[in-house]
């Protein structure tokens, strides 16, 4: 399996087609740029949504300039903003405030990501785009959201990972700050951003109306701190990290075998007797009587179980494991991820191309819908301002 650009002239391909789905009938256009907005408007596009990304002309999204290229081109714009369109617009230019404005008309959703309050200067403020194009939902994606002490604060990725408290719970006990080696921060955004046009497209059906959708980053990662809040509650103090070790289920962590490690989840009773009888260990410990026993003697438990493990390589320990039913798995690196045949067999990686051409692997659609094909292709990024005049031309302009 390829996993990024290349190849020879004649393997270049264009991905050209329309992505089947259930937003077939909706138009998003997108006034976002680098990462939380794009991939909100990426998953829309891959549920069949047409988006419109409108850029602005000196440069387009930021992410055209960040790496890794390929031939020239971002690698990273391409993934995130496959099967797009894109027009490129001076929002203080009066003739192209007429194709903007045109574009809301027959637009369903809008998207941006601009600070709070950009938009109003512009004129396009949620009361405005309500008076005029009362069915338009507006959703505003930012790093702190549109109300609150820090509503005009800039924020990226690592500003929101930290102050939402993820990094305090991320790495090892001791250890230096650890960002979460994806952007979690923007993603997290994205997503709970399409959760809010899919809610406000539903209410649209009944009530005709749109809405504005508010979406901050930093709420996004306090939404998804999930047991470290409960522990604060229960306990008063604020957890640290852990390394790879579940805080409060046990065993339920990375442990070494004789070559790599391996990931072993035995998330109950049972399960912890069936990883006991496969590995040769006594099931009667005090010590690992139940969860919370093991868990206050997790470190013991690691110690007796890498006793044994670390005997065999990962290969032998983890078919013995899966035939006992005990979720496990091997701690694959990103090439090892894509070419997992589960990986594969469930279209997670799909082919796109470059504006040249040029294959590029990204991730697929982790929404499988049983009533729209899946398809294995999505069409590329595109050029900036690169379907202007297919614009302009259904706007009668």
């Amino acid at each position: 399996m390829t996993v990024s650009g290349g190849g020879d002239e004649g393997e270049k391909q264009r991905y050209t087609h329309q992505m089947p789905g259930p937003l077939a009938d909706i138009t998003v256009i997108d006034l976002s740029r680098v990462l939380a907005g794009p991939y909100a408007t990426m998953v829309l596009a891959d549920l069949g949504a047409r988006v419109i990304k409108v850029e602005r002309p000196d440069g387009g999204d930021d992410a055209r300039a960040y790496g890794p290229f390929i031939k020239g081109h971002s690698a990273y714009f391409a993934s995130i903003n496959r099967g797009k369109q894109s027009i490129a617009l001076d929002l203080k230019s009066a003739d192209d405030r007429v194709i903007f404005e045109a574009l809301l008309a027959r637009g369903d959703v809008l998207i941006d990501n601009y600070r709070p309050g950009v938009m109003a200067r512009l004129g396009y403020g949620w009361e405005a785009l309500a008076a005029r194009y009362p069915r338009l939902i507006h959703a505003a994606t930012s790093g702190f959201g549109q109300t609150g002490p820090d509503s005009q604060k800039a924020a990226y990725d690592m500003v929101v990972q930290a102050m939402g408290g993820i990094m305090s719970v991320t790495g090892h006990p001791g250890g230096p700050p650890t960002r979460v080696g994806t952007s979690v921060g923007d993603i997290t955004a994205g997503l709970f951003t399409v959760i809010g046009i899919m809610a406000a497209l539903h209410d649209r059906d009944r009530t005709g109306k749109g809405q504005f959708v508010d979406v901050a980053m930093l709420d996004g990662q306090i939404a998804i701190l999930e047991n470290a809040i409960a522990r604060y509650a229960a306990t008063g103090e604020s957890p640290g990290p852990l390394g790879a070790r579940h805080p409060s289920i046990t065993p339920f962590a990375a442990y070494q075998c004789a070559d790599a490690p391996i990931v072993i989840a035995a998330g109950n009773d049972q399960l912890f007797t069936a990883l006991c009888t496969a590995l040769g260990l006594p099931t009667d410990d005090p010590r690992f009587a139940d969860n919370n026993a093991r868990t206050t003697h997790a470190e013991a438990l690691a110690a007796v179980l890498e006793g044994v493990l670390l005997t065999q390589p990962v290969a032998h320990w983890l078919p013995k494991l899966e035939a006992a039913g005990v979720p496990c798995g091997p701690l694959n690196n990103i090439g090892q991820a894509l070419a997992n045949p589960q990986v594969q067999a469930r279209n997670m990686v799909v082919h796109t191309s470059l504006p040249d051409g040029t294959p590029l692997i990204a991730a697929g659609n982790p929404i499988k819908l049983s009533a729209h094909a899946d398809p294995a292709t999505r069409a590329p990024a595109p050029e900036l301002d690169g379907d202007r005049a297919t614009i302009l031309k259904e706007l009668g302009l």
